[in-house]
């Protein structure tokens, strides 16, 4: 007798996402005691979400097993905290296989839904992308967050192709990052009901929510999650005079981010903040010491640093 599988349901996702950075030990390993501190972390500022395994998180450079363990121990850290926190784990790949696997060990995890990136460097047509979605859905009995980053994938995934995607139910949102207001409006004026649409650029988080969209999977909240959660709900509930002043505020972080590939800056940020080792995987090198003054002045004006430049904590 076949077993029936589960009915996944949309689910509505609105507000911050962090698109977690995976520390590591000073010899490369994963460093689970830091992660647990980075989610807490998040939580307490008050985040909707986290997304471990993401471009952020050089979840390209993670073993299997290893991809496995940081989705647990978000999930842990998640489950534990006093509110509802959503897991969003990635499991993109350029190859469809592969992204179902990874997409089952993220779902024996525990994750509440599944960031999943348009393939990367094969660059396949519309009905491929369907096609790639819809079978890593088929795998994850999960939500499916369709992640649109042309930057770093060199493929635009157009607003017709994203709302083919959003008519099946098992898609419950999209990731924007094409850095094109205009193509977030065209899927926000069309979107069925129930589907979320996500800024995947930080400083573009405050126009598209403007524009109707409903949160942001961020860098920056790395950082300064409360701030940017202040700005989100700003945005959100109308305040439009307090979130361009938190978006002033941030923004200068928010470009530093950027100075170099991410997660370098962002990384840097931390372990100047005392939270992490400065340690990526290859291909990805510690940020430049040229760099450093900037990223340190950047931390200063949203209050992280003071101006002897000792790390401060962020009031919650």
């Amino acid at each position: 007798m076949k077993l029936q599988e589960p009915v996944v349901n949309r689910i509505h996702l609105t507000g911050v996402f962090t698109a977690l950075v995976t520390p590591f030990t000073e010899k490369g390993d994963l460093d689970e005691a830091a992660l647990r501190r980075l989610v807490r972390r998040q939580i307490a500022g008050g985040v909707a979400g986290v997304v471990p395994c993401g471009t952020t998180g050089e979840a390209v450079t993670l073993e299997p097993d290893e991809h496995e363990r940081v989705v647990a121990v978000t999930v842990e850290e998640a489950r534990g905290a006093r509110r509802a926190v959503r897991v969003v784990a990635g499991c993109g790949s350029s190859d469809t296989r592969k992204s179902q696997k990874l997409a089952e060990r993220c779902r024996k995890a525990g994750a509440d839904a599944l960031l999943v990136v348009t393939p990367y460097y094969n660059k396949p047509t519309p009905r491929g992308l369907l096609e790639h979605f819809k079978a890593v859905a088929d795998a994850g009995h999960l939500p499916v967050v369709a992640y649109n980053v042309p930057g770093r994938t060199g493929l635009n995934m157009l607003p017709e192709t994203v709302l083919a995607l959003a008519e099946d139910p098992r898609m419950c949102a999209v990731k924007e990052a094409s850095g094109s207001l205009d193509q977030a409006c065209e899927i926000l004026r069309h979107r069925p009901a129930g589907f979320s649409v996500l800024s995947g650029e930080d400083s573009l988080a405050l126009p598209m929510i403007a524009c109707g969209a409903d949160g942001v999977i961020a860098v920056v909240s790395n950082e300064a999650p409360a701030l940017l959660v202040a700005l989100v709900e700003a945005a959100l509930t109308g305040e439009r005079d307090e979130g361009a002043r938190l978006q002033a505020k941030l923004l200068p972080l928010m470009r530093a981010n950027f100075r170099e590939s991410n997660p370098i800056p962002v990384k840097w940020a931390l372990h100047r903040l005392g939270l992490i080792h400065d340690v990526l995987r290859l291909p990805l090198v510690p940020l430049s010491k040229g760099q450093h003054k900037a990223m340190e002045e950047a931390l200063k004006e949203v209050g992280l640093l003071d101006e002897a430049g000792n790390p401060v904590e962020e009031a919650s």
